[in-house]
Order: structure tokens, then C-alpha cells, then sequence
């Protein structure tokens, strides 16, 4: 599930969010200090009429982001809140198109490549499409799931829709026609997390899952080409029985072909390189910090943004040097960024207190035959008694039963 505290990239425009609010600017040395501020408790709510099953109107949310995403130009920049609605803006300048209601909260959203439409996936299982050209028209169902979606892709040139799920399955659809399946991607034994087409190699698709494992694979036949256990690579191993976690981004660089994971509930990022000839996942180095990450993104020109739990430095820049990730001294742009976190820090702070990850979502284990061995054990206890219960006491030694005499004894 999206994280109340999020990231986004593209291009040198950069997008914090916690909460109801996000803030929006520029990574360009050259920027003049513009910044662009939106609050979602601010826009325009659906009165809604409908009523629960005891009269009580139904509730309305509380307005927090739960999904946001670029269009591949950056030309667009949408979101969704807990108020099920899709906002969205353009960005030069940056500017409000349209507030559209949609049918359940949502969980991922993205736009097609040729970011004439956005395709919004929710907790029921099912896809809308909206459209931008037409930033008032409604929605439109495209295809649905039987469990919770947990992320949505698309291929680049637009022909497929990948959804992930709940139940372990990455499926692939054809766009025009999405009750046609392609493929399925079968292997992960637990929720699929993350799904990310691969820029660059349009054929390749990288998955996470709650199995804690990173997959790679031709997505349009459903073949897996890596597998690496999360796992085995922190630092130290973790015992037997270790702590269950699930990757919450999957973030790529094309210009280092690298591959950068965080995990919804450890202080590291792990940094993969992709080689893409061999079709396999090449573990480089694992990043640590002080503070808990809230998110991940990358930039091309300058490296690896990280957003974190720290008033000091909320936001730092990660390069490769010498082989090696470090992280850059404070620019003039990094402190100019974190001086505008530090103004909205109350809100990302608050935001994130109340953000569980996905540990709802791991399959619920119980035990059945142990409790069904206690219970026959006292059900059979139960009956020993009262069979005990209705048996006659057995006569004490040396006494004998005192009988009546019968009718011959008797003389008659």
C-alpha cells in the first residue's frame, strides 16, 4: 500500500507529500525559489447522500494522498486521496485542471505514454481509466481483479496493462482489449508489492513481493528470468524466522542501469545493478541510515534522492563514487529543498505516525489441529466423567448382597 509520505521525480521537478497536502518545486540550481503548495481538505468534496445500514452518513475520509505519479513528460502530475477523488494538475505552470470522484480508495495510479489517459487501480480489484484531454469526463472501468490491487503499469508503447494483486499474481492485459490476458507472472508467495517496466527494456519487468524477494521477468510470456531472496543480503543475516518486510518502491537509473529497493519497514536501501544481456539482478551495496526512509527517487542528472525521518536533513542526495554509494555534501539546492521541509515538517511528521505499511496484508496462519486435539481431549474427559458418574459403587470386601427370599423359601 502507498506510504501517507511520498516522493516524486521527474525530470528536475520534485514533488514531496504528507498527508492531505504536497508541496511542489524545482532540483534546478538555476530555480528561483518558486514553490507550489496544494492542500486536498481544500478542494471540492461529492456531497454524498448515501447513508450507512444504521442512518449515519458515510464516511467521508480524511482527505490524506494515498497514491501520486508524473506523466512521463512531466507535463502532469495526478493524485488520489482517501476522500476517493483524482486530482489532477499540470505543471507548466503548475495549476488545478480537475477534481473527479472515483468509485473506491484507491491504491496506484499511472498515466499511458501518451499521457492522454490515467489509469487509477483500488482496493476492490478494478481499473478506471480517465481521461486528460477531457480533465472533467468521467471514468471508465477497464478490467478488475477478485482481490485488493496493489500496483498498476504499463507497458511504454502502450499495448499492455500489468496489475499486481493480493493474491500473489501479476497479470498482463492487452490495453485495447483488457478481459484478453496475455500472460500471467506466477511465482511470488505472498502479495506483490511494487511492479515496475523497466525504461529502457521494454520487454523486462521487475516485481517485490511480502516473500521479501526481488523478480525479474519477460512479463508478455510470464517467464521468470532472476529471483534474489531479500533476506540473505542484510547485514548481518538475520536467524531463521526473520522479520517479514515488503519492498515499497522500485526505483530505476538508466544512466548507471540501477536498480534501487526500500523496504517498508528496515533503515536500508538495497542498490542492485541490471544486466540486462545476462537477464539477471547483479547485489552491489546496501545503503544505511540513521533514520527511518520514507521514500526513494531517482534523478538522472544528479543521483539518488532519499526523503527521511530527520528535521536536520529531511532530504539527501546519493551518488556512486569510486565504486561506492556516499551521500553528497550539502549543496546550495539540498538546502534550499530542506528548508522547505522543514516548514511543512509537522505535517510529515503527523503523517507518517499513522502509516501501518502493508502488514495487513500477509496471509493469516492459524493452527486448526492443535485445537481441534485440545478440544477431543476434554470432550473425551467429559465423557469419562459422566460415565463414571452413572456407574454403581462396587461392593466393599467381605459383605455380601443381601437378597429377599423367593417364594419357595417363603412356603408359597
Amino acid at each position: 500500500m502507498a506510504s501517507s509520505v511520498g516522493l516524486a521525480l521527474c525530470g528536475q521537478a520534485l514533488v514531496v507529500r504528507g498527508g492531505s497536502r504536497f508541496l511542489a518545486t524545482s532540483t534546478a540550481s538555476s530555480d528561483d525559489g518558486s514553490l507550489f503548495t496544494y492542500d486536498c481538505s481544500a478542494a471540492e468534496k461529492k456531497v454524498q447522500e448515501n447513508k450507512g445500514e444504521d442512518g449515519q452518513p458515510i464516511d467521508q475520509g480524511s482527505d490524506t494522498i494515498l497514491a501520486s505519479t508524473f506523466s512521463k513528460s512531466g507535463s502532469y502530475f495526478a493524485l488520489t486521496d482517501d476522500s476517493k477523488r483524482l486530482i489532477l494538475f499540470s505543471t507548466k505552470p503548475w495549476q488545478c485542471l480537475s477534481v473527479r470522484s472515483v468509485v473506491r480508495r484507491c491504491t496506484a495510479l499511472t498515466f499511458t505514454a501518451s499521457e492522454q489517459r490515467v489509469l487509477v487501480a483500488d482496493k476492490s480489484g478494478d481499473v478506471y481509466s480517465f481521461s486528460v484531454l477531457e480533465p472533467h469526463e468521467c471514468g471508465r472501468l477497464e478490467l478488475g481483479h477478485l482481490s485488493m490491487l496493489l500496483d498498476v503499469a504499463l507497458s511504454p508503447d502502450d499495448r499492455f496493462v500489468l496489475t499486481a494483486d493480493r493474491d500473489e499474481k501479476i497479470r498482463v492485459s492487452w490495453a485495447e482489449a483488457p478481459h484478453c490476458i496475455e500472460s500471467f507472472c506466477l511465482g511470488h508467495t505472498e502479495f506483490v508489492s511494487r511492479i515496475l517496466v523497466v525504461p529502457g527494456h521494454p520487454e523486462l519487468l521487475l516485481s517485490s513481493s511480502g516473500d521479501c524477494t526481488l523478480r525479474l521477468w519477460e512479463y508478455k510470456n510470464g517467464r521468470q528470468l532472476y529471483c534474489c531472496d531479500l533476506a540473505s543480503l542484510q547485514e548481518p543475516a538475520e536467524p531463521q524466522g526473520h522479520k517479514r518486510f515488503a519492498v515499497s518502491r522500485i526505483v530505476f537509473w538508466s544512466q548507471e542501469s540501477c536498480v534501487a529497493l526500500l523496504c517498508d519497514c528496515l533503515p536500508v536501501v538495497f542498490v542492485f545493478h541490471l544486466s540486462a544481456c545476462r537477464q539477471q539482478l547483479v547485489f552491489k551495496q546496501q545503503l544505511k541510515f540513521p533514520h527511518h526512509v520514507w521514500d526513494i527517487a531517482f534523478e538522472e542528472a544528479q543521483g539518488l534522492w532519499v526523503l527521511q525521518d530527520c528535521r536536520e536533513a529531511p532530504l539527501a542526495l546519493w551518488r556512486p563514487a569510486g565504486g561506492q554509494w556516499q551521500p553528497v555534501p550539502d549543496s546550495a539546492v539540498s538546502q534550499r529543498l530542506c528548508g522547505y521541509l522543514q516548514g511543512s515538517w509537522a505535517v510529515l511528521e503527523g503523517s507518517a505516525t499513522v502509516d501501518d505499511g502493508f502488514c495487513g496484508l500477509y496471509k493469516a496462519t492459524f493452527d486448526n489441529m492443535s485445537s481441534y486435539l485440545k478440544k477431543k481431549e476434554e470432550r473425551l474427559h467429559q465423557q469419562q466423567e459422566k460415565k463414571r458418574q452413572r456407574s454403581p459403587p462396587l461392593a466393599a470386601p467381605g459383605r455380601t448382597k443381601k437378597t429377599r427370599p423367593g417364594r419357595a423359601a417363603l412356603g408359597c
